[in-house]
């Protein structure tokens, strides 16, 4: 589906950054695992076709070391044909009244500035392609945002904002811009926010957990192979018209 193709996948290290960039070499695709976190490597080894893989250190925090990774997969592969924007962190875990300067910046650094480095970095080799496209991957926590998740919800909207805007000014040269909102994703950051949340609020987790289940349609977390292959889907050639637009892959948990 993605033969020939080159892509660029940061948070790659693991849970959802780590299952997308497998799910692209599957499908064929040249992958650039980037991340600030050894953990690329280990994600090396699950895809095991060392030709068609590169490790990255990257922070998507500093310019220099997000312009080096770009460059150094484009050199290594002849190219790039899709960014997938995966890094983030969830930010504090509070009320907006004991939230700080310091970690308002931080998320927005990460979770949005991170992503505008990115493609400031990648938009000449994503114009060269012939099948260019940009993968956010934002949040229905900007959609329908959690209590306490103040600076995380104004980033994930953020993402949304930032992606329409992107669509408009690559359109011209048919490279594709869209988001991905996933609902709570099975993994260790699911249950680490599910731990905060019941912290903060003094209940058990397990009652934090059923909270979150509970306004979703399908009571279930949602696995994160949907969501990799959804952004496998909108990377290839046959979604070459979908661009602007922000899709929930969230067990009906958002519903625009």
């Amino acid at each position: 589906m993605l033969d020939d193709t080159t892509a660029f996948v940061t948070g790659a290290s693991q849970g959802l950054g780590r299952e997308i960039a497998v799910a692209f070499a599957d499908a064929g695709a040249n992958v650039a695992l980037a991340a600030r976190s050894d953990g690329i490597y280990e994600t090396e080894e699950l895809i095991d076709e060392p030709e068609r893989t590169l490790t990255v250190e990257t922070d998507v925090t500093d310019s220099e070391s997000v312009a080096d990774a770009i460059e150094a997969t484009a050199d290594e592969f002849g190219g790039l044909d899709c960014l997938v924007n995966n890094a983030g962190i969830a930010g504090p875990t509070a009320p907006v009244e004991r939230t700080t300067d310091e970690e308002w910046l931080e998320t927005l650094d990460v979770n949005v500035v991170g992503i505008a480095r990115a493609v400031r970095e990648a938009s000449p080799h994503l114009r060269e392609s012939d099948r260019g496209s940009i993968v956010n991957v934002s949040s229905i926590g900007g959609k329908r945002p959690y209590p306490n998740r103040t600076p995380y919800a104004a980033s994930k909207m953020g993402v949304i904002g930032l992606t329409r805007s992107l669509a408009f000014e690559f359109g011209r040269d048919n490279v594709t811009a869209n988001a991905i909102c996933p609902g709570p994703v099975e993994g260790e950051r699911i249950r680490n926010a599910f731990e905060r949340q019941a912290e903060e609020r003094g209940i058990e987790f397990e009652d934090a957990k059923d909270d979150v289940l509970d306004t979703l349609a399908i009571h279930e977390l949602v696995p994160p192979e949907e969501v990799a292959a959804l952004a496998v889907q909108l990377a290839g050639s046959d979604a070459r018209h979908v661009t602007g637009q922000d899709i929930n892959v969230s067990s009906g948990g958002a519903w625009y």
